[in-house]
């Protein structure tokens, strides 16, 4: 029997890291919201490794918190062990990682959700979305009741149409025994929303008691470190759990190989894709065969359980296989499994399908988030899930999305690489896929974002203030330390040469001093008695800026040159298949993509493609400006030609066909030279 149960502005169907997100964001933004889950005990569940944060997902979690959410403040109250990545690679590519305890992580993040005002937490499953005039109506749970909405966001996990694959056995199922969400994905078929399949997977669990940790390398925590959240403070007498590293050796990998018939992804019965920077120990062995050994880590999953995570471990193969390999690893000849690995499969959507707002291109206030959008990660999701919460809010409220550029945050970067190229596989966040690095550190997260947060209405006056003062003492610092001089004095000499650094002979900034690799801000204090008080992340970013000034000025240079093609506005009404110039796959792909901007990131297309699509699209040319062919416009839409000159014919050098100096491509009157 179906029932009409009530009205709201914002349905989140999934409570995940992106529905958690999605959700909070919604409703701190004044929008009455709806949130779904299947089950409440898998709210914020960590079906996988139990960690946040880590190489560029650092970088995603401390833009979460600068823009509002929830993701960085959940793990600082559920740490059981945290430390810096990559410390002698430079600020860059600097990265926080926490292991988490996975119930508390859990039970902090549903509290969180229960006590937020504007927000309705509920168990239940979602069978059906209905829509009018192509816009987003009502949806309907597996009761029968019917909730009518304004807008959609979709944050399902991996529990669409979820199978469970170990060994020869393959059943439904989502994550950690949870039901699948089976008929949703029919719906979002009948609907026209084109699904693809993928699959992940996760190791075995096992009992601490029966490992050997005396033959491991023991991995500890860091005490002196930031929290996630600039609104939080690190605990350094908190005890931390240690982690352990041990490898495979030659008899796992003869035991896998001996086995390869019985894994399902090798059998054929997986059709999904698996991610490819986070592959199976079977895909580990068979692709790098050269390999003697692969690391695997040995980490708790909380302060009051007994299980271990094996990352490094996943895989689909049968029990008694996994068993076999696992007890050849030193330190874990007697393990016992409390949970076998498993590979699950599961639908998602092509992410080309979606705007850079995550709003679903063919249906009105349908927006997508985290694995759903074909993504992997916690970090990723969450992303996508505040985003996707926010610009939810912003469309009901009439007003501009908002679109974060690849030069202003990680975030930016993973939205516009899923949406523009699209992904045939699991997408994971890299340092390496940011062109920007240096501009987008993990220490200036909060100098990037926390303006826009404050605008949207997710930063408190109370933090923004504090961000503003924290902004004016590192401006007021690096400008003291440009104009300092240090002279040479015995005492300055004597300090340099302690510190293996060149004597100086006359005065020297002390900026220039610090720019030096040997010296940094704390070292110079020696010398530099006068200076302000500053805080630990304020004294680090003047170090960084100063230190790396030149290199983030050629990157800032980098950002305006290729801003030119970016911020070239393309009308979504363009049929590429009348641009000329253009190679069939790039045809194909800008039509399917409709790029908003005249990027040169699309998969399958060039940078001569998308100049070609942005010189064909561009308006006619204005009166004042106009191109000097025999027809009085070029073919290619050149607007860039200057007034006629009141002497001259104007002249096109139709015959000669070389390419227009107006950056043209080849056409019949590609010889088009505008003159003044």
């Amino acid at each position: 029997m179906k029932y009409n149960a009530g009205k709201y502005d914002i349905a989140v169907i999934g409570a995940g890291h992106a529905g958690c997100e999605a959700a909070l964001a919604a409703a701190r933004m004044g929008m009455k919201t709806l949130m779904f889950s299947i089950s409440l005990e898998a709210v914020a569940n960590m079906p996988c490794n139990p960690h946040i944060g880590g190489s560029s997902k650092g970088h995603l979690v401390r833009e979460i918190d600068c823009l509002g959410g929830e993701m960085g403040k959940n793990i600082d109250k559920s740490y059981i062990q945290l430390k810096m990545l990559n410390t002698s690679k430079g600020p860059a590519v600097y990265s926080l990682r926490a292991q988490a305890d996975r119930k508390k992580y859990q039970a902090e993040m549903k509290h969180t959700l229960e006590r937020q005002e504007n927000l309705y937490l509920k168990q239940a499953e979602i069978v059906n979305i209905t829509l009018e005039n192509g816009k987003v109506k009502s949806i309907e749970t597996n009761i029968g009741a019917i909730y009518d909405v304004d807008a959609i966001i979709v944050a399902t996990g991996t529990y669409l149409k979820g199978k469970i694959f170990i060994g020869e056995t393959s059943f439904e199922s989502g994550p950690d025994g949870v039901f699948p969400a089976n008929k949703l994905s029919e719906c979002l078929k009948s609907l026209g929303v084109n699904l693809v399949r993928f699959k992940t997977g996760t190791p075995a669990r096992i009992n601490r008691k029966s490992i050997d940790f005396s033959k491991m390398e023991i991995q500890e925590g860091q005490k002196d470190i930031e929290a996630f959240s600039l609104e939080d403070k690190i605990d350094e007498n908190k005890e931390q759990l240690p982690c352990y590293l041990t490898y495979t050796n030659q008899k796992t990998h003869d035991i896998i190989r001996a086995n390869l018939h019985r894994s399902p992804l090798y059998a054929g019965k997986i059709e999904g894709t698996g991610p490819r920077y986070c592959p199976s120990i079977e895909d580990k062995v068979v692709r790098f065969s050269d390999k003697e050994r692969h690391q695997v880590f040995i980490e708790p999953m909380g302060e009051n359980t007994d299980e271990m995570y094996v990352q490094g471990m996943s895989s689909s193969l049968p029990e008694d296989v996994q068993i076999a390999m696992y007890r050849t690893l030193p330190g874990l000849e007697n393990a016992e499994f409390t949970r076998p690995a498993y590979a699950i499969e599961y639908d998602c959507i092509d992410p080309a399908d979606l705007k850079l707002s995550l709003e679903y291109k063919k249906i009105e206030n349908l927006f997508f988030a985290g694995q759903a959008n074909g993504t992997s990660g916690y970090e990723e999701a969450a992303s996508q899930g505040l985003i996707a919460g926010i610009n939810a809010s912003l469309k009901l409220k009439g007003k501009n999305p908002v679109i974060l550029d690849r030069s202003q945050a990680y975030i930016g970067v993973l939205i516009d690489d899923i949406v523009t190229k699209g992904t045939n596989e699991p997408y994971r966040m890299m340092t390496s896929r940011a062109e920007y690095r240096l501009l987008l550190r993990q220490d200036n997260a909060d100098l990037r974002l926390t303006e826009l947060g404050h605008e949207i209405g997710l930063i408190s006056d109370e933090r923004y203030d504090g961000f503003l003062n924290k902004k004016k003492n590192i401006e007021t610092e690096i400008e003291r330390i440009k104009k300092l001089t240090i002279k040479p004095t015995e005492q300055v000499n004597k300090f340099l040469k302690e510190n293996n650094s060149s004597t100086i002979k006359a005065g020297v900034k002390l900026a220039d001093l610090l720019k030096r690799t040997e010296l940094n801000y704390d070292k110079l204090s020696i010398i530099d008695p006068e200076r302000p008080e500053l805080s630990k992340a304020e004294a680090q970013e003047v170090e960084i800026q100063v230190k790396y000034e030149g290199y983030i000025k050629m990157q800032e240079e980098q950002v305006k040159k290729f801003k030119k093609l970016e911020d070239k506005k393309l009308s979504e009404n363009i049929n590429y298949d009348e641009i000329k110039g253009l190679r069939i796959e790039a045809r194909q792909k800008l039509n399917k993509v409709t790029p908003a901007a005249g990027n040169t990131r699309t998969s399958g297309g060039s940078p001569a493609d998308s100049r070609s699509a942005s010189l064909q699209s561009a308006a006619r040319p204005r009166p004042e400006s106009f191109c000097r062919s025999p027809t009085g416009s070029c073919s290619q839409g050149c607007h860039r030609a200057g007034p006629p000159s009141s002497r001259r014919r104007p002249r096109c050098n139709v015959r000669r066909r070389r390419r227009a100096r107006c950056g043209c491509a080849r056409s019949r009157f590609a010889g088009c030279r505008p003159r003044s």
